[in-house]
């Protein structure tokens, strides 16, 4: 079991769970080897960032920054590449950290 297999069970079974992302795609809301608690939530929103599967890859914290209620959520880093559309989202990042300090925080 990968990673993110680990961290969609982990949403499946208790609703949370946490994984280190890493890469500059998220500079400078989150930096590289950032530790991400997720949350499986019923809605997600424009700005909200993500754990989701995007053509069949899974993307660990990337932003919802487009819905559409037919496409469902586009999908992009913090630098405005697009991943695609998708209607597969596990969960939410409502806590980041970076070497023991609280780096994002969202309800």
């Amino acid at each position: 079991m990968n990673k993110y297999e680990r961290l969609k069970a982990d949403l499946d079974v208790a609703g949370s769970g946490k994984l280190k992302a890493f890469g500059s795609s998220m500079l400078p809301i989150l930096k590289n080897g950032s530790l991400l608690t997720f949350v499986k939530a019923d809605d997600y929103h424009i700005g909200d960032i993500v754990f989701c599967k995007v053509k069949g890859r899974y993307i660990d914290a990337h932003k919802v920054v487009k819905k559409d209620a037919n496409k469902g959520f586009l999908i992009a880093n913090n630098h405005g590449f697009e991943n695609g559309w998708t209607k597969i989202i596990y969960g939410k990042v409502v806590l980041g950290e970076y070497q023991g300090k609280i780096i994002y925080k969202k309800e």
